[in-house]
């Protein structure tokens, strides 16, 4: 714990906000201006990389497949502390539906806005000035520092930053402490962090059926009508009960598909895309049993199709968590509730490493929509969220 800068810290935080802000809203800008659509980088990664390469990090990118991840990294000694996050977006859907345009990363009454400013290149701004900071300040931190950053999180997640953790762990590299920069924050900045995930099931079922006239039902067999019954089924089952920390398995469906057309054909097959976001009590293989069950017992003909499994983790109260913690409360004066709710995120890869990994970032009100948003001065407040995270964990 760094007391002698803590006890300062509050006196000078206005001039920090003030001085940082047109460094982070400048980087923030950069980012949005790219369009990173995923898994397309588009260069983000080298803007980073040329952001901290002058203040001891090398820049090693590492290409699967069409996705480009970054591994920016200072110092080689334990422990290991890295920021976490992507540069790929979501689509920006209609353009004209916007107020701005999505990749113009225009500052309009103190709100930055583009595809990303939210999610997440506000938080990759942050932790660049943050990393700046402290460095420049403690240019003899112990330990080591690292990025990891990647442009498939958006998409199937195949090539991103599993595949950097497992080349990491193949020579020997491991990470003790993870911050990753999704949008955790509710309604005030650093009011939600999230200490873990539910995990994430998906997959497509298919029910084949026999076609026919919808006039001679006895001679066909109708997949949407089977379907139905199926989705119906797995829609009301209470999966589990949740827990203390995680809220209850949820099923929801994304998807439909059926027929052909015409109004008077049965189609001879139908499909759903499904999704589970289930609590840790519960696991994978446990519920593709109970769903293959439920399936049988309205069809013999289907098949299911499942996604990539997205594992579920929590980060128990230990120094990360405690850092984390501790340094939002001293730069908002508000203490954060702890989180697990929401979608999935990259620290599934990194917590069965053994890491400690906790979620902080911006507002998420906007995340993934039209008109896409971020409050400038959020951003500095972050990045010094993040300054203050390696000040304890660091310095």
């Amino acid at each position: 714990m760094l007391i002698s800068h803590e006890n300062s810290y509050r006196a000078d935080i206005k001039e920090i906000l003030v001085s940082e802000m047109s460094e982070t809203l400048t980087m923030a800008q950069a980012l949005i201006r790219k369009a990173s659509v995923t898994p397309d980088d588009q260069g983000c990664q080298r803007v980073l990389a040329n952001a901290l390469e002058p203040y001891g990090f090398s820049a090693e990118l590492m290409q699967f497949g069409d996705v480009q991840n970054l591994w920016l990294k200072r110092g080689t000694t334990a422990p290991l502390f890295v920021f976490a996050g992507h540069t790929d977006v979501v689509p920006t859907g209609p353009e004209e539906n916007w107020s701005y345009p999505p990749f113009a990363g225009e500052l309009v009454d103190g709100m930055l806005h583009g595809r990303g400013a939210a999610d997440m290149k506000g938080s990759l701004a942050a932790m660049v000035t943050a990393c700046k900071r402290f460095v420049t300040a403690h240019p003899s931190h112990r330990g080591s520092i690292a990025l990891l950053i990647t442009s498939d999180e958006e998409g199937p997640a195949v090539n991103g930053t599993v595949r950097v953790i497992q080349t990491l762990a193949e020579r020997g590299e491991q990470i003790n402490w993870c911050v990753v920069g999704e949008p955790t924050s509710s309604k005030q900045l650093g009011d939600t962090i999230k200490n873990g995930r539910r995990g994430s099931l998906g997959g497509t079922l298919t029910v084949h059926g026999i076609q026919g006239h919808v006039a001679y039902p006895h001679l066909a067999d109708n997949p949407l009508h089977r379907i139905s019954a199926i989705v119906n089924t797995l829609a009301a089952t209470r999966w589990d009960e949740g827990n203390d920390f995680f809220p209850a398995t949820s099923f929801q469906v994304s998807n439909l598909k059926g027929g052909t057309g015409a109004t008077n054909v049965i189609p001879g097959r139908a499909s759903a895309q499904f999704n589970l976001r289930y609590c840790p009590d519960n696991n994978a293989d446990a519920l593709k049993k109970q769903i293959n069950q439920i399936c049988t017992q309205h069809a013999d003909n289907y098949e299911i199709d499942w996604s990539p499994i997205g594992l579920p983790y929590q980060t128990s109260p230990a120094e990360l968590l405690e850092a984390v913690q501790s340094a939002a409360v001293m730069v908002t004066g508000r203490p954060a509730k702890l989180s697990t709710d929401g979608g999935t995120s990259d620290g599934r890869f990194i917590a069965p490493t053994g890491a400690q990994v906790v979620e902080l970032g911006p507002l998420n009100k906007t995340i993934h929509q039209v008109n896409e948003a971020v409050n400038a001065k959020d951003l500095d407040a972050l990045s010094n969220i993040y300054e203050q995270t390696l000040l304890r964990l660091l310095a």
